[in-house]
């Protein structure tokens, strides 16, 4: 497979891909497919952790540098997101941002229904479903075919509906939901937007600032190249003053060293809704991984994916499969699912062949980033054709 022909309109300088390329280890050996699960690390990112462990080697203790760490990947966060630093809560989770962010609800009034999807990664329902104890009424809307349509949330959205909570991209198939005409419905019907953007952000130009959303919850270990222990909770500034988080620690008070035990004074920021100590090391490799980002671009590298993505879903009718994820481009992220009869079993065919994938819901996940070619495409469907059987 070669790589597409371009016209002379787009024609513009692109990336060394094959230099980028070298910064990511694995790939000198494997076929790495499974950003969806966890984006292949690169020589920076080792770097930067080897780094924090140099300097704990030399200095000890050095909390006012790693503070400094923090406020900086926060606003590398904001920068690529399109929003303003003080909207943006670091956290070691999404799990731990959407528990802060659900504490500072009340579901006590008129409006305390939360709506939910069958689409939803597992944290994005449990959550919501754990605050029934605290009022909450949750309604999960049915995807039967593995796609969800907007005249769906317009029949569940009413005047006692609190928030909407689902995900831009899901992780089960890769298909998008069209968040911004979501947003339009959920604000006219006076209630909350909570979008999941762990399986978009950093392949698309598509910012969390555009997608008209009141909260959005990610990671930096799968697109953007970190590790875990780090994961963001954008807030809209309008909201901040309204909204008091009751999970609470000391990175959420106003003055972090004021080391006050008098009482409870939430930073006035997004920071509020952060919690204890940070993960210190994974902020040096969530840096690391987001200057990456920032160094290729977004343009190019939503170019980059989708002209693979593309590839892929060629390959995959070419041969017979049947895809789980939508063919409009407009309609499905960085990943494409093709069905399988044994999910593991493929899973694992294909890994005994230095080919890394992953699975969900009966699918085998396939999830380039800007740094895989067109070999790698080549060999994932030379190994799926000795698989035939459990494919087709």
């Amino acid at each position: 497979m070669s790589e597409p022909q371009r016209t002379d309109a787009e024609k513009t300088p692109l990336p060394d891909w094959t230099r980028i390329r070298e910064r990511f280890p694995v790939l000198e050996h494997k076929s790495y497919l499974n950003s969806c699960s966890y984006g292949a690390m690169s020589l920076d990112v080792a770097q930067a952790a080897q780094r924090y462990l140099d300097e704990r080697m030399l200095k000890g203790v050095d909390w006012p540098d790693w503070v400094d760490h923090n406020e900086a990947l926060r606003r590398s966060l904001a920068r690529l997101l399109g929003v303003d630093a003080d909207e943006v809560a670091l956290t070691s989770s999404a799990s731990a941002g959407l528990n802060a962010l659900a504490s500072a609800l009340r579901f006590d009034g008129r409006r305390r229904k939360v709506i939910i999807t069958d689409l939803e990664f597992p944290t994005n329902a449990q959550i919501w479903y754990a605050q029934e104890s605290r009022g909450a009424q949750v309604l999960r809307l049915p995807a039967p075919d593995g796609v969800i349509d907007l005249a769906r949330f317009e029949g569940a959205i009413d005047d006692q509906t609190l928030l909407v909570a689902t995900s831009h991209v899901c992780y089960r198939n890769g298909s998008r939901l069209d968040v911004s005409a979501l947003a339009h419905l959920v604000h006219q019907r006076g209630a909350y937007l909570l979008v999941d953007d762990f399986q978009s952000t950093g392949t698309s130009r598509l910012l969390p600032s555009a997608l008209g959303a009141d909260f959005v919850v990610g990671g930096t270990y799968k697109y953007l190249l970190g590790t875990a222990g780090i994961a963001y909770l954008f807030v809209r500034g309008a909201l901040l003053e309204s909204l008091v988080p009751t999970v609470t620690g000391w990175f959420a008070q106003r003055d972090i060293f004021a080391m006050d035990v008098t009482g409870y004074r939430p930073s006035p920021t997004a920071r509020k809704f952060e919690a204890g100590t940070p993960p210190v090391i994974n902020t040096y490799a969530a840096a690391a991984g987001l200057e990456i980002v920032h160094q290729i671009g977004l343009g190019a590298i939503e170019a980059r994916v989708g002209e693979l993505s593309a590839a892929i879903k060629s390959e995959a009718h070419s041969a017979g499969y049947h895809l789980a994820t939508p063919l409009d481009p407009a309609r499905h992220g960085a990943m494409i699912a093709i069905r399988t009869h044994d999910e593991q079993r493929l899973v694992s065919e294909l890994l005994a062949r230095d080919i890394v994938t992953s699975c969900r819901d009966g699918n085998i996940r396939i999830a380039p980033h800007f740094y895989n070619d067109w070999t790698d495409v080549e060999q994932l469907f030379r190994a799926l054709r000795t698989q035939h059987e459990l494919l087709v």
